[in-house]
């Protein structure tokens, strides 16, 4: 205990005040300096965060408004256009659902029952899919901007979607769907006979110009050659 005794009996001398005044103030100034420091650091790394999900919140909902725009015009694309379409919506469902946002999972379910849909109406003939493809690029950024709010307003559509489609309407939907994708296949399956090139009529086929313009000479030569007729007496 005498060292304790001899570090009290110096931190309580007079003489010593200022300089352990100047420590006292040091200290609380490095903590105060690296607390700020902290606080500056975790707000620009939120910063980064946020920034970062805004920018795939963004490039996923580019995908999924892109994904839309070829569902709407899904029966007029080939085969290899379909599969290539089909990849690229796997990739941005994966994406969605992958997000870190509270209703990714709600918004991938609806975003999924919309571009079937649009599936669905882009073989019916006469149908205005424009209207449908900005009423679903509005709900996605609306989602973005207000995921809580979005989110209560795809649950309400997924249950309505649910009540609404019952076993025959399901069924039927199925049989719609497969009519069209095997005319889709026919049409694109169907070999396309070759022209069968006409036949040659040598009977009829007009005569070269070389051959004309040596009979025109032989006429000649044998009009040069014809003697003349005597003259009347």
């Amino acid at each position: 205990m005498q060292w304790w005794n001899s570090f009290v009996s110096w931190l309580t001398a007079a003489s010593n005040q200022t300089m352990v005044f100047s420590a006292v103030v040091l200290v609380v100034a490095i903590i105060v300096a690296s607390l700020l420091a902290a606080w500056i650091s975790r707000g620009a790394i939120r910063h980064l965060l946020a920034q970062h999900d805004r920018e795939l919140k963004a490039a996923v909902i580019g995908a999924l408004v892109d994904a839309a725009t070829e569902a709407s015009v899904w029966n007029s694309l080939s085969p290899q256009e379909q599969v290539m379409a089909d990849r690229a919506v796997g990739q941005a469902d994966i994406q969605l659902r992958l997000l870190p946002i509270k209703g990714s999972a709600v918004a991938a379910n609806w975003a999924a029952h919309q571009l079937a849909e649009l599936k669905r109406t882009s073989a019916t003939f006469g149908y205005q899919l424009e209207p449908a493809l900005l009423e679903f690029r509005d709900r996605l950024i609306e989602w973005q901007h207000k995921p809580a709010r979005a989110r209560k307003v795809f649950l309400s559509d997924l249950d309505r979607w649910k009540v609404a489609n019952t076993t025959s309407e399901k069924s039927l939907l199925a049989e719609q769907d497969a009519w069209a994708a095997q005319q889709h296949h026919d049409q694109y399956s169907t070999p396309q006979a070759a022209p069968v090139p006409a036949p040659l009529n040598y009977a009829t086929t007009p005569a070269s110009p070389s051959t004309e313009t040596q009979r025109l000479l032989d006429d000649v030569q044998a009009l040069e050659v014809r003697p003349a007729p005597y003259a009347a007496s």
